[in-house]
């Protein structure tokens, strides 16, 4: 890791891109800072086990690392990263033959559904916006996989539809349909309590994030 990270506030993905092309390799660790937790939302919101979402994360970001090349001048490097992510995340479902047959009308695919118990408090947070959370992610991840990917970016990380669309590959006006779906399944009242307890919901900090940052920074200086 870098001795001491350059204020991430005042770096854009693509000041940090064509750092690390001119060989500031170190620099990458900004980025991966700055998208853990959106990457790791958006992999967990599909494989829905938290070991495959870090595995997800870290091949995405040597992914990502491989091509930087392409990302040079691109002012959505978040979105193309957050595309490889969702990418390599439906890839292990399907792989895991996981995919369920959709009644024909129905706007995207669903995959068979379980119960999400695990839980990652963050010390920090109140006892009320801690039970919240919780009760946030059980609920996230008791929807069909087509609307809880859409929900998670939309909603959770605070995407723009089109940017949504796009990670997702799917039409803005599907992003519109499944985030309405989402929301009437998740039953009006808790939906009407997200509020503060919604960016803190599957966080993704501290030992984590370190863990991440070392592995994914060990795979591209010695893959």
């Amino acid at each position: 890791m870098i001795d001491a990270v350059p204020d991430m506030g005042t770096l854009t993905d693509e000041d940090i891109v064509r750092r690390v092309l001119t060989g500031e390799i170190e620099m990458f660790e900004i980025l991966m800072r700055r998208y853990n937790r959106r990457l790791y939302r958006v992999a967990r919101a599909i494989v829905r086990d938290d070991g495959e979402a870090e595995d997800v994360m870290q091949d995405a970001y040597v992914r990502a690392y491989a091509n930087l090349g392409q990302f040079a001048g691109l002012a959505k490097f978040s979105t193309r990263l957050t595309r490889i992510a969702v990418n390599e995340a439906l890839a292990r479902v399907r792989m895991r033959k996981r995919l369920v047959y959709v009644p024909p009308g129905d706007d995207g695919n669903g995959i068979s559904m379980n119960t999400y118990t695990s839980k990652t408090p963050d010390p920090e947070q109140n006892v009320i916006a801690k039970e919240l959370a919780s009760v946030l992610e059980t609920a996230v991840d008791s929807l069909p996989e087509a609307y809880r990917s859409v929900f998670m970016l939309r909603q959770i990380e605070d995407m723009s539809t089109a940017e949504t669309a796009e990670c997702l590959d799917i039409s803005e006006e599907a992003v519109k349909v499944r985030l309405f779906r989402a929301k009437a399944l998740l039953r009006e009242e808790l939906y009407s309590r997200i509020g503060s307890a919604s960016s803190d919901a599957f966080a993704f900090a501290g030992r984590r994030c370190d863990r991440i940052v070392a592995v994914v920074l060990d795979r591209i200086r010695h893959g």
